[in-house]
């Protein structure tokens, strides 16, 4: 297995409202082992990682996808027992699009209406340029 070209990141301190419960822990364990159950239907290798915080508290629990000059993708509202088939999917999916940029209609499942934001791959070109931006 080669280095990740892509990777999930899941938060880790969203809480559903009125619980303590942390879903992202689950949901990173529960993703890993489908990611790897997926074999050779996955075809990039992808990286699943947690992180303390990624802004989404009011739509616990927040993904997000990443690739080498891609659009990333922040879902919310995900839950560890319901939907990780589709979070699998999108994985297939999102490791074929060359740029990352798919429509909402073409996402799998309940991705298709809980998308927070799609970002646009950073590809910072540094030059000078006489040009007024107004």
């Amino acid at each position: 297995m080669g280095q990740p070209t892509h990777r999930i990141t899941i938060c880790t301190s969203c809480r559903h409202e009125g619980s303590a419960c942390r879903p992202g822990y689950e949901l990173i364990a529960r993703l890993r082992a489908a990611i790897a159950a997926a074999g050779d239907t996955v075809t990039e290798d992808f990286e699943i990682s947690g992180v303390a915080c990624m802004a989404g508290c009011a739509r616990p629990c927040t993904v997000a996808y990443h690739g080498s000059r891609k659009a990333t993708y922040l879902f919310g509202d995900i839950e560890p027992d319901a939907d990780i088939d589709d979070l699998v999917a999108f994985a297939r999916q999102y490791a074929l699009l060359e740029d990352g940029w798919c429509s909402s209609v073409d996402r799998p499942g309940k991705l298709r209406k809980t998308t927070l934001a799609r970002v646009p791959a950073a590809i910072i070109a540094l030059e000078d340029s006489t040009e007024r931006v107004s």
